[in-house]
């Protein structure tokens, strides 16, 4: 799951506060709240076909996080939208595009944890890329990292913050193991998300996933649920422990960045029968047709100059 540079990527125009600017001239302030403590908040958007899939539940998780960490300014939707349609046309992307959503606090006057010291901002950086579905569908091997995953009563997940640090440790432990992903658990010993994704097992028919207690409230999870639940698939959202995994028919990893994919080792366990697996296949299919036909046209709607309505 190395990710490698795009060659077309090489002349990006990122956008910060509104400022189009070529990648290697775009800048923060040394000042930015999300450089001193990762106090900022953030999405993965993906462009299909001149559509954003999922953008408004994105972007009602993003003023969701950043409520939470009491931000005294919040974007409104129709300004970030119009912004992305200005970053998105100032590139010539319409296809095959990933997009790193960032809000921060803002500046500070100086150093320090403070909030009342951010006296500038938010800051809204826009970051997009050519870059397609990163996992590797012919199967992923994990390891069970030893970092936990935060209960809410240590750091509530609902809180899609920039402050990633467990995900980077437990991803150096896979690395180390030469596996390509780690999964984490949490404090009680249960399955809760990936480093960077999450997870489900398929366990004699019917799919199984975590609660979000210590992860986070993923998109693409609730999509697969919503196909599950469209397609009279059976499926339980329930604590999940690492045996159920080991014995499972299945196993499969969802994101934004990479969409669906089979996980096929567990801690040297083979998973299932080592390859990828009906239910796996099924749910990518049924995947790949909402987001062929669903998503938000980013667009379509600059003459409009309506309210945003979410897509179906």
């Amino acid at each position: 799951m190395k990710q490698h540079f795009d060659e077309r990527n090489r002349d990006l125009i990122v956008n910060v506060n509104g400022e189009l600017v070529h990648r290697d001239q775009a800048r923060i302030s040394p000042f930015d709240s999300v450089v001193q403590g990762g106090d900022g908040v953030w999405e993965g958007l993906r462009l299909y076909d001149g559509r954003i899939f999922k953008l408004i539940p994105h972007l009602d998780r993003l003023r969701g996080s950043a409520k939470a960490l009491a931000f005294t300014e919040i974007p409104s939707h129709e300004h970030i939208i119009r912004e992305l349609r200005r970053t998105l046309e100032a590139n010539d992307m319409r296809d095959g595009v990933h997009i790193r959503l960032t809000l921060t606090r803002g500046e500070k006057i100086t150093s320090g944890m403070d909030p009342r010291l951010n006296q500038f901002g938010p800051t809204l950086i826009i970051l997009p890329e050519f870059k397609a579905p990163v996992y590797d569908k012919g199967g992923l091997r994990f390891i069970t990292s030893s970092v936990r995953r935060f209960p809410p009563d240590c750091l509530d997940p609902k809180i899609h913050h920039n402050n990633l640090i467990q995900s980077i440790l437990a991803k150096i432990e896979a690395n180390a193991a030469g596996a390509d992903t780690a999964l984490m658990l949490d404090r009680d010993g249960f399955i809760a998300e990936a480093h960077g994704t999450h997870v489900f097992i398929v366990d004699g028919g019917t799919v199984l996933t975590s609660r979000t207690d210590a992860c986070p409230e993923g998109i693409t999870r609730e999509t697969v649920l919503e196909l599950c639940a469209a397609h009279a698939i059976p499926h339980e959202v329930r604590r999940v422990s690492l045996m159920e995994a080991y014995r499972a028919d299945e196993m499969f990893c969802t994101g934004t960045m990479g969409e669906l994919a089979a996980v096929t080792e567990l801690d040297g366990r083979v998973i299932g029968d080592g390859t990828l697996g009906p239910m796996t296949q099924r749910l990518s299919a049924l995947y790949g047709e909402r987001t062929s036909n669903d998503g938000y046209p980013i667009f379509e709607d600059a003459s409009a100059g309506g309210s945003v309505e979410p897509e179906s």
